[in-house]
């Protein structure tokens, strides 16, 4: 575990899938994220590279050849990933492609994730680069859990989520037997930016969201306002997720989405997928602000 701290946070890494385990007030000792309980859901903040979400029968074809993933891909739970370097407010850490990983995704890259504390903010920036000699073609996003109640003296239905942008956006249903988005939907929002938290929300799986307007969404408190916030500019698809039974909430920022069901399975194909030419270089960062007046 690795921490860095400055006079408001102090957040702490498990080198293990360089994960976010927690963001805590220097002052007050509050804790921000979830504890990962592993009776509820094991994790607080994976990193999810190279695809997002479950792949059709684990499985996706380049080249006409066939690959194996596990949902979320290979950096979550990572034992490979060392710590690149550090600094007084940030922490690097890079996974390098491998013997092991070629079978499993067949481009030699290099995968670097940068937690950076600066006041009373947190800047996650994953780097992607493609040391192959010919394109890659990844996905890229977040999953922090924050925690939910964030007070004693609070109920999960106290809580809701704040859209930056008045939305009309539908919901992705994902199949629950395989994990695969279906065809069906549901409006969410009607001219609305609130989505009030519940634990039935979550009955069947992810809020998979394609195209809200929203870039910042604040996790708010009926009783204690603003908790805080995550800024995912350039990420243009969304997930809000829990546990039914866990009180914690995820804001997912994603550069990519699950397969669908009827996906062809071939990578080059796959919806949201980015592509990276040979010995190019592709970043992208998401902002957790917590709120100061919990800070004090």
């Amino acid at each position: 575990m690795h921490t860095l701290e400055n006079d408001k946070l102090k957040i702490s890494v498990n080198t293990i899938g360089a994960e976010l385990s927690k963001i805590t007030s220097v002052k007050n000792k509050t804790e921000f994220m979830w504890h990962a309980d592993p009776n509820v859901w094991g994790s607080s903040a994976p990193n999810l590279f190279p695809v997002i979400g479950a792949l059709k029968n684990d499985t996706y074809v380049f080249e006409n050849k066939a690959y194996k993933l596990p949902k979320h891909g290979f950096v979550r739970h990572n034992q490979n990933i060392i710590l690149h370097k550090e600094t007084k407010n940030s922490l690097t850490y890079k996974l390098v492609s491998d013997k092991d990983l070629l079978t499993k995704y067949p481009f030699h890259f290099e995968f670097f994730i940068t937690y950076t504390l600066s006041d009373n903010n947190l800047e996650i920036k994953h780097t992607v680069k493609n040391t192959d000699d010919k394109t890659m073609y990844f996905s890229v996003g977040g999953h922090p859990a924050f925690k939910c109640p964030a007070f004693k003296n609070e109920n999960y239905d106290d809580y809701y989520l704040e859209f930056d942008q008045v939305e009309n956006s539908k919901r992705h249903f994902i199949n629950m037997d395989n994990g695969l988005i279906s065809d069906k939907t549901e409006l969410v929002f009607n001219n609305s930016n609130k989505l009030l938290l519940t634990h039935d929300l979550f009955l069947k799986d992810a809020l998979v969201f394609k195209d809200t307007k929203s870039r910042k969404i604040r996790l708010m408190s009926e009783k204690s306002g603003p908790i805080l916030s995550v800024n995912f500019e350039g990420f243009p698809y969304l997930g809000i997720w829990a546990k039914p039974n866990g009180d914690f909430i995820c804001i997912e920022p994603w550069l990519g989405i699950a397969d669908s069901e009827n996906t062809n399975q071939n990578l080059v194909d796959k919806e949201g997928i980015l592509s990276l030419e040979a010995n190019k270089t592709f970043q992208a960062s998401y902002i957790i602000e917590i709120d100061n007046t919990h800070l004090a």
